[in-house]
């Protein structure tokens, strides 16, 4: 089967499962890579929780931040489904900064991660990640912001109204009267900026050695693996990764290492156009096609 083959039936694959994304893998060890539309910007939801651990652990190296500092956090007293953590906690917490990296990155707690933001901007996050050459992702909101949306408005019986109008409303260029589903409002970044990200991360880049190392710890310990893992995750190979779910937006983004030796870096930024919160099979389809894509790229 020729490449153009393979991709075009993936993308039928796709379709077929209510999805069209932004799909990257890449070789970390020799940087060959395949995709669909990886350079298609997404916003990326609980995604921007990996450049917030990257850019707080910078801080704390340059003395700016104590690790060990106790943060008071407010509840976050959350009943709707989805969030974990302080985001439902009922009574205020006193957390130490680095268990707050912690729950934000491995339980992707949205309230723990304000607690980081309330300490370094978005705007400062984004500004750290152009230092070290990375300039796909940008960071523009907390993530309290994504739990203010229709679904949160509506009653848990109506909640596919709410996924109709995310799906119903946004234009071709990812333009949203949702500003958290707005490419040029919200936290946005494309398959190719995610692993761009994941290879600083995991080889020699202008992140700091002590900084990938931390990271790459809490996105082992990720406890959302309902997704892509089930693909990835092997006695011969290990899956370290950050989901993001917002509406009818699914994603994650991972890397891939086999007992071999050989790495592989994952991102799958995807939106869904079937107006269901519940969509096992659309995770299925998403995790088999990025599988697909790395055994082409194991294949060589």
């Amino acid at each position: 089967m020729s490449l153009e083959s393979l991709i075009r039936g993936l993308r039928t694959e796709l379709d077929n499962g209510g999805l069209r994304g932004s799909f990257l893998v890449r070789d970390l060890h020799s940087g060959h890579e395949l995709g669909i539309d990886a350079d298609v910007r997404y916003p990326i939801a609980s995604l921007v929780k990996v450049p917030l651990a990257a850019v707080t652990l910078e801080r704390i190296r340059r003395g700016e931040l104590d690790g060990s500092t106790e943060v008071e956090v407010r509840p976050g007293r959350i009943t709707t489904p989805g969030p974990t953590g302080l985001s439902r906690f009922r009574h205020p917490a006193r957390v130490a900064l680095d268990d707050l990296l912690y729950l934000s990155t491995a339980i992707s707690d949205g309230t723990a991660a304000d607690a980081l933001f309330d300490l370094t901007s978005p705007d400062e996050v984004t500004r750290l990640m152009r230092q070290w050459d990375l300039h796909g992702i940008t960071a523009r909101h907390r993530m309290r912001d994504l739990t203010d949306t229709p679904a949160e408005r509506l009653d848990p019986t109506e909640v596919s109204l709410a996924h109709s109008l995310a799906i119903t409303a946004g234009t071709t260029g990812h333009g949203h009267p949702l500003s958290q589903l707005d490419v040029t409002r919200a936290n946005a970044g494309s398959a190719r900026a995610f692993v761009d990200l994941l290879q600083a991360l995991w080889t020699p880049s202008p992140i700091p050695p002590s900084i990938g190392t931390r990271v790459r710890e809490l996105m082992a310990g990720n406890l959302l693996r309902q997704r892509l893992a089930p693909e990835f995750v092997s006695d011969a190979s290990a899956w370290s990764s950050k989901t993001g779910t917002l509406l009818n937006l699914r994603h994650e983004v991972g890397v891939v290492e086999h007992a071999d030796g050989r790495t592989f870096a994952v991102a799958a930024l995807t939106e869904s156009h079937v107006a269901a919160a519940n969509q096992p099979e659309a995770d299925a389809v998403m995790a088999w096609v990025a599988r697909t894509l790395r055994d082409q790229l194991r294949r060589g």
